[in-house]
């Protein structure tokens, strides 16, 4: 089978040949329970979370206490969302339901959560941001309430690659008492991060997104931060959350962490270059194309490009040699139009004429110049 080539990074990255060499013996030999303490199995599995919970709190210039091994990012960002707005309530700080200020443009996994919470008796604030992708802090201090107990805001966009000044916000938030929460898991691994110097107080992320395996990822907590837990059995992983861990998947985690440290010096310069040539090629041969978002605050492997009177559907079916999408992978199943190219006040027709590419560690120049030659006949023909 011909396989096309992969420009669907944001979506999931392919495990790194070490990550899985590092995870096979966790499915073999060393297949203990990290939990059973009182045999050299379980000692054995509970060195490996360690190791793995210290190279994650490197990458991240984190404590290993802070970290929270998760199943993945929405279930931290529900472990978020849900916990603190629940012990806002046990602590009866206020009359008035909990409030949490967040963004349209945020991933289905805080909007879901944040309806989730509304039918409970939340009040949630859904800022707009402006044609760039981006918000400013002082939407957010506008926004801010007595009640305000949470601000979240995505770190990365998933489709634009738009960055939002996180640390200005966190700042702006714990001015006014207020936790703040980042949905990292599209930065991290593609561009150097200190939780330590951060106005940061929660964050959440994916081992899929950085070469490691789909199933697990973590939230970061700083000490003192009251989260209610949202499953119960055992108080694992100090309290936040019970559960036997993933062995197998956490030691991927870690080794995927080592190896982001190891490539972020190189890795996103080259990767930047190729998304440059990509969106000079694809803009050079069709004018008419455009590019959603900021470019001057995003990420380097990331490129939204507009093709104006172009039908989206049929667009993605033809580009038949590429890997591509026209938004998240948690919405790709959805016939409506991109929730985040809509909120940058994008018609419906020019959402879903708009393809998402992302690169990684694997792309190369020779599929980046392929990519171009192929896009350009594709939108040639339906022109």
């Amino acid at each position: 089978m011909n396989y096309p080539s992969y420009f669907d990074y944001n979506a999931t990255t392919p495990v790194d040949p070490l990550v899985l060499e590092a995870m096979l013996p966790y499915f073999g030999p060393h297949f203990g329970n990290a939990a059973s303490r009182t045999h050299v199995f379980g000692a054995k599995a509970e060195e490996a979370v360690a190791d793995a919970r210290q190279q994650l709190a490197d990458l991240l210039d984190a404590s290993p206490k802070e970290v929270v091994f998760t199943s993945g990012a929405t279930e931290s960002i529900n472990l978020t969302l849900k916990g603190v707005w629940e012990a806002s309530r046990h602590q009866g700080a206020s009359q008035q339901p909990g409030h949490i200020i967040t963004v349209s443009t945020e991933h289905k996994a805080v909007l879901d959560t944040c309806e989730h919470l509304s039918r409970r008796g939340a009040e949630i604030t859904y800022l707009q941001p402006g044609t760039d992708g981006l918000i400013a802090a002082d939407q957010v201090e506008a926004a801010i309430q007595p009640n305000t107990v949470l601000v979240s805001v995505m770190a990365a966009n998933n489709e634009t690659g738009v960055l939002q000044p996180i640390q200005e916000i966190g700042e702006i938030a714990h001015k006014h008492g207020v936790l703040f929460h980042t949905d990292a898991t599209q930065a991290i691994g593609k561009m150097p991060f200190s939780f330590t110097d951060s106005a940061v107080d929660l964050l959440s992320l994916s081992g899929h997104k950085f070469y490691g395996p789909k199933g697990v990822g973590a939230l970061l907590v700083r000490r003192q931060v009251p989260l209610s837990a949202q499953q119960d059995g055992g108080r694992h992983e100090r309290g936040h959350r019970s559960g036997t861990l993933n062995v197998p998947g956490i030691v991927g985690m870690g080794e995927a962490a080592q190896l982001a440290q190891r490539h972020l010096p190189t890795e996103a310069k080259r990767i930047s270059a190729l998304r440059d040539q990509l969106e000079a090629g694809i803009l050079a041969t069709l004018p008419g194309a455009t590019i959603n978002g900021s470019r001057e605050h995003r990420l380097p492997n990331t490129t939204n490009i507009c093709f104006p009177g172009v039908d989206g559907e049929l667009l993605l079916l033809l580009l038949n040699e590429l890997a591509v999408s026209n938004g998240s992978a948690c919405t790709s199943a959805s016939t409506d139009p991109s929730h985040v190219l809509k909120a940058m006040g994008l018609s419906d027709d020019l959402a879903y004429s708009s393809v998402r590419f992302s690169l990684g560690r694997f792309t190369t120049e020779a599929e980046v110049e392929a990519a171009i030659r192929h896009v350009t006949a594709v939108v040639n023909r339906l022109c």
